[in-house]
């Protein structure tokens, strides 16, 4: 009996620490900027949140993706022979949607083209990534990248990898020397041209409707003067709440993540 009692205390016990545990995220007025406490009592200044997610810093050249973020990838086509810039030629665009999926990759979730007819000697928008290329690890985002083999050549590049180590090394040989990473045929590296535009989103979910919207976006972009205000965020694996004075506006800047739930009315 007294055996039974101590393992039914130490269940008990188990079960009591591991909700303590997931306890609830919550927004603080300070000054200069408002923290977000997570439920291990860390705090972080807003202006912090997004570096320390995935390292991105306004002005940096580079981010790494995470999943249920996107790139939204808009290429533009031109008549065969033409050159491939400003409106004389220009044909059209095509845009391609993929989402980073935990453990698989990415995922290709949509294809529009605002074309009569492709030419021949583009590719679709769907294949400027290689197959190779969308089954890895871990990616690596660069907003522009010098080319100096192709004349200083500016384009956007995404880096892939099998681990962060991996990943590492790729990005020092890309800072030193870009065109022994991705000047030839690469399984880790997309070079996208230059008359292509690539932007980062990510998916949330809206009073119960997924949707995607740009990566960066603050809770004000989503609820704008709510009077009833909700939020939850994935820590853990779990969807955890977040407290927070929808009231005050300046907390309302808190930036959004992938995997967000927002009600607000």
């Amino acid at each position: 009996m007294r055996v039974q009692f101590i393992l039914l205390a130490l269940i008990f016990a188990q079960s009591c620490a591991s909700r303590r545990a997931a306890g609830s995220f919550r927004v603080l007025p300070a000054s200069p900027d408002y923290l977000l406490r997570s439920p291990d009592s860390s705090e972080t200044p807003f202006p912090e949140l997004l570096s320390r997610y995935n390292g991105f810093v306004p002005g940096k050249d580079w981010l790494d993706l995470r999943p249920r973020m996107e790139l939204w990838i808009e290429n533009a086509y031109y008549r065969e022979g033409a050159p491939k810039r400003g409106l004389n030629g220009f044909l059209g665009t095509e845009i391609a949607r993929y989402q980073v999926r935990p453990q698989t990759g990415l995922r290709l979730i949509s294809v529009q083209s605002h074309l009569k007819r492709r030419p021949r000697d583009q590719a679709p928008v769907q294949q400027l990534i290689q197959a190779a290329q969308k089954r890895r690890a871990h990616y690596r985002f660069f907003y522009a990248v010098v080319f100096k083999r192709k004349g200083n050549i500016r384009s956007s590049v995404l880096l892939g990898a099998e681990s962060m180590e991996e990943l590492e090394r790729l990005t020092t040989q890309l800072a030193g020397n870009p065109d022994s990473v991705c000047g030839g045929p690469s399984i880790h590296c997309t070079v996208f041209p230059q008359v292509c535009t690539v932007s980062l989103e990510m998916e949330i979910v809206v009073n119960g409707a997924r949707q995607t919207i740009p990566w960066g976006s603050l809770l004000t972009n989503v609820a704008t003067r709510p009077r009833h205000l909700e939020l939850s965020r994935l820590y853990g694996g779990r969807l955890i709440p977040v407290e927070i004075d929808s009231a005050d506006p300046h907390a309302l800047r808190l930036p959004l993540l992938p995997g967000d739930q927002v009600n607000w009315n």
